[in-house]
């Protein structure tokens, strides 16, 4: 296994998608400051929005087989908006694998909306690629659990323990299960766990964000 695949399982991981052609997921994960003239993730940016607005369009006509086409239509432009893009990149842990260079690095770049954004939509284009549509689709699933809308402020936290509570279980006990990278670009694995059941698990460059992260994992997959 090399250092370059290491580094990227826990994000296929959370992604869901193990890709059979690697150097599409470090493109995707490329910021245009990091290139030096060499390719980076715009183009697969440029894919990615559409590839995500037909996976969420197809999933929301699914599951709302009621809705009018303008009900539709602003449900869609709620999911795919920046703000909810950079708060599933969160959730992925997208911002700890990003190629930055060192400016945008200082200014915050690995949590910056916009970055995120556009790198999630990069990551789900990279997937499409590798695996087709359904595998993006599947990964739109994850990022996007029941397709309503959230933001980046969302309390993942507050959201599982109320739940867990309502079906008469003990608070989410939340552990830091794993800490890599350098000072200055730090990426932290945590889970979150119920009378001693592992229910998720998430990264991101702040242990607080990656018990956010854990979270809403544990929301998404244990409805």
């Amino acid at each position: 296994m090399t250092d370059a695949h290491a580094r990227l399982v826990p994000l296929m991981d959370a992604l869901g998608w193990r890709f059979k052609r690697e150097a599409l997921l470090a493109l995707a994960l490329t910021h245009p400051s990091a290139a030096s003239g060499a390719e980076d993730n715009q183009r697969l940016e440029f894919l990615g929005d559409a590839v995500l607005q037909l996976c969420v369009s197809r999933a929301l006509f699914a599951r709302h087989p009621q809705m009018q086409e303008g009900q539709l239509t602003q449900l869609r432009a709620a999911l795919v908006r920046e703000e909810s893009l950079a708060c599933a990149a969160r959730a992925f842990g997208v911002g700890a694998f990003l190629r930055l260079d060192h400016g945008e690095e200082l200014s915050g770049g690995r949590d910056k909306p916009s970055v995120l954004a556009d790198a999630m939509e990069a990551v789900l284009a990279a997937v499409y690629l590798d695996g087709g549509l359904e595998a993006a689709a599947a990964v739109c699933d994850r990022a996007f659990g029941d397709y309503e809308p959230r933001t980046a402020t969302a309390n993942y936290k507050s959201l599982l323990q109320e739940r867990e509570q309502a079906r008469g279980h003990s608070t989410p006990v939340y552990r830091v299960i794993g800490e890599e990278g350098p000072p200055h670009a730090r990426a932290f694995e945590a889970e979150v766990s119920v009378d001693g059941r592992v229910l998720g698990t998430g990264r991101g460059p702040s242990k607080k964000q990656a018990e956010q992260a854990a979270a809403r994992q544990a929301l998404g997959e244990n409805r």
